[in-house]
């Protein structure tokens, strides 16, 4: 009976897990094909300007410096945007690994179980028989 639940258990396990994996990776693979539309999104990074409380406590130059670094930044982020959706390919190979290696390490814990268990069976704590020996009418 406890062979029969242990591996119940892991069965559970390995369908939550794929359930887990294919809804994380259907989110990868639309938030990926959907982020070429966010292209031309960092031009605007130069319009951002310092709250009025804070701005009296930064010097000019470092807000200069780092509005002038965002804005050089601008293209490669737009071609880094432009380039993602081709790698929606490989999240699905990804994706594969890490339900493969997920499922390895279940069945392993499922057969850990099944040991431990056939362990404690042996060792007298499953109740199954009588450890007094020979009873009188088999004599």
């Amino acid at each position: 009976m406890f062979y029969v639940l242990s591996w119940f258990a892991i069965a559970s396990l390995l369908a939550l897990w794929s359930l887990a994996t294919w809804a994380l990776h259907a989110v990868a693979v639309w938030s990926v094909s959907n982020v070429g539309a966010l292209s031309g999104a960092a031009e605007g990074v130069g319009s951002i300007a310092l709250p009025d409380w804070l701005a009296p406590w930064v010097p000019t130059e470092l807000v200069q410096g780092v509005t002038q670094m965002a804005a050089g930044l601008g293209p490669l982020v737009d071609s880094l945007l432009q380039a993602v959706p081709f790698l929606a390919g490989g999240l699905t190979v990804v994706a594969w690994v890490v339900w493969a290696i997920g499922g390895v390490l279940l069945l392993v814990l499922g057969a850990a179980l099944h040991l431990l268990i056939a362990l404690w069976r042996r060792r007298g704590g499953g109740g199954s028989g009588s450890s007094a020996g020979p009873s009188l009418a088999t004599r």
